[in-house]
């Protein structure tokens, strides 16, 4: 049998232990990740949903017409289907399936995951106006009006969503993203009715060369480390000489990923993205939403909770504004099914 494993294919790069790699390697093809290896998806119908596509467990072994369909897969393997699942869209590290192993896995219970390259229209990818815990910059979506992106799309399950929400939180905002306004179009040709987004608080990093526009991200982080010392005295001075260094020094330590954030923020290199952020939201009260990353008293990963870099107002974090809310985040079926 063909070895599929994440080394084996080339899935190496893990951003949060070396994160001059970020964003890590993205997959390309419809994927399910599952206990380290990753299984070809395959529509089987002209816009049939998820569930049904076809999952190749033995590459170039059997009859196309024996294998099974992802839900059944799902089923077997004891974990929720398609139609239970969430749609998350990945602008940076989250598209590497060597990086969503490494968040989601825990001894005994390797993460299995759907990961599909979607069309979405009006949404660009930059890089977001911080710093982030490992020390890289990392990117985030801003609106792009007539731009149409390719983006590594998720299926988590509920427990998986919390477990991502801790690892962006407080720096990003978990958003829905309306297929309305900005369509996207999976493989199989089938429109999403949304799916969930995560936004930049400080919104994204625009050219230090004076020029009002994003700088793309996604790219070489150390190309993007050394463009950014070079544009400012006082990155330099608090992060230079080199990209080796920058992460060295930010991800030891939250005071200077701080100082660096805020450099962003006078410097005049941010770029707000309130259209985005405007984008509603399912949950601020509930197991991974939005007050339970800035309560002291939660369960989350404190290092992404506490770290001084969030400029967050806990006042804009109060718990549900109305009976909605309960409901927490929307499943797949439940965006792109007759309600």
């Amino acid at each position: 049998m063909t070895d599929r494993t994440l080394p084996t294919l080339g899935f190496t790069d893990i951003p949060a232990k070396h994160p001059l790699t970020y964003p890590g390697r993205p997959i390309t093809r419809p994927t399910l990740l599952t206990a380290g290896e990753l299984w070809e998806l395959n529509p089987t119908t002209p816009g049939g949903r998820l569930g049904t596509w076809a999952v190749d467990t033995s590459p170039g072994e059997g009859p196309k017409e024996s294998r099974e369909p992802l839900d059944a897969i799902l089923t077997t393997l004891g974990h929720p289907p398609t139609a239970n699942r969430h749609p998350i869209i990945a602008v940076g590290s989250n598209a590497s399936p060597a990086q969503l192993h490494h968040k989601l896995s825990r001894p005994g219970h390797p993460a299995t995951v759907p990961m599909i390259p979607v069309d979405v229209h009006g949404i660009a990818v930059g890089c977001s106006a911080h710093i982030a815990r490992y020390g890289y910059v990392a990117s985030a979506p801003y609106t792009a009006p007539g731009a149409r992106t390719t983006l590594v799309i998720s299926w988590l399950d509920t427990e998986q969503l919390a477990a991502v929400d801790a690892t962006e939180y407080p720096n990003y905002r978990r958003v829905l993203l309306p297929g309305t306004e900005y369509p996207m179009v999976m493989p199989s040709g089938e429109r999403l009715g949304g799916a969930y987004l995560y936004v930049g608080e400080r919104g994204v990093l625009m050219s230090p060369g004076g020029t009002e526009r994003p700088l793309p991200g996604g790219g070489d982080q150390s190309a993007l480390l050394t463009r950014l010392l070079a544009g400012s005295p006082r990155l330099r001075e608090l992060l230079g000489p080199d990209p080796g260094t920058w992460v060295a020094r930010a991800g030891a330590d939250p005071a200077v990923r701080k100082s660096g954030t805020r450099i962003f923020q006078e410097e005049g290199w941010a770029l707000p993205q309130p259209d985005l952020l405007r984008c509603p939201e399912d949950e601020h009260d509930g197991p991974g939403g939005l007050r339970d990353a800035t309560d002291p008293a939660s369960p989350t990963d404190p290092a992404s909770t506490t770290d001084p870099a969030s400029t967050t107002d806990p006042a804009s974090t109060t718990g549900p504004k109305d009976s909605a809310d309960f409901a927490g985040p929307k499943s797949y079926g439940a965006l792109t099914s007759p309600e």
